[in-house]
């Protein structure tokens, strides 16, 4: 990502967008725009994990996991390996130790 815009985006969240050859899965253009966004969204976090930990007290690691689980959601908007960026980031945001983070696995649908 050497163009002009000066949006440095962290080898961690390149890593989202890394193929094991180390090449981009996409355009540089749209990893930037999704790390701006996974960026705003662990800084949003931020407050209201703080609130959690404070109103319903438990651990740090419980709080990081309930919001990485709604995050790996379809409606959050951010795939699971986003989801568990902005959690790790988070979790850096905070000064909190950051627990393993595995994706819920997928329920099959109900049919009527």
């Amino acid at each position: 990502m050497d163009d002009d815009n000066q949006i440095h985006v962290p080898p961690s969240f390149m890593a989202v967008y890394t193929d094991a050859r180390g090449r981009l899965t996409e355009k540089a253009n749209g990893v930037r725009a999704r790390y701006e966004l996974c960026e705003d969204l662990a800084g949003h976090l931020v407050e209201h994990a703080q609130t959690l930990y404070h109103v319903q007290a438990p651990s740090e690691a419980e709080i990081l996991r309930r919001i990485h689980a709604g995050l790996c959601t379809a409606e959050s908007g951010v795939s699971v390996a986003e989801a568990t960026w902005i959690t790790t980031r988070l979790a850096e945001l905070l000064n909190w130790p950051c627990p393993e983070l595995v994706a819920p696995t997928p329920q099959p649908a109900v049919e009527p």
